[in-house]
């Protein structure tokens, strides 16, 4: 059950978070601005689900990212979004407090 969610969510098998982290990977968190300013990843990116397709000039093609939100959801679309514009090294991290845990 827990793996079909995951499934579900694009966040696949499993990937060590914390190694991509401190390998240089690109924390984008796809709340909206108010949800972010109330708390987020250091140094993530914020870029509201939204308008990431406006801004994808503001990402590394070359880097890994790892998307997250506030529960997996829109993180999820937002890996779905990126991979259909050529990021391949997309990872959903879930909530940002998952993500938090890594830093």
């Amino acid at each position: 059950m827990l793996n079909a969610l995951k499934k579900i969510l694009g966040m696949g098998p499993s990937v060590n978070l914390g190694e991509l982290i401190k390998n240089g990977a690109i924390i984008l968190d796809v709340r909206t601005k108010a949800e972010y300013q109330m708390g987020h990843v250091k140094g993530s990116i914020n870029i509201p689900l939204d308008q990431l397709t406006s801004n994808l000039n503001k990402l590394d093609k070359n880097k890994p990212i790892i998307t997250c939100c506030a529960s997996g959801m829109r993180s999820g679309s937002a890996k779905g979004v990126l991979q259909n514009r050529g990021f391949t090294q997309v990872y959903n991290g879930g909530s940002w407090q998952n993500v938090n845990r890594y830093i």
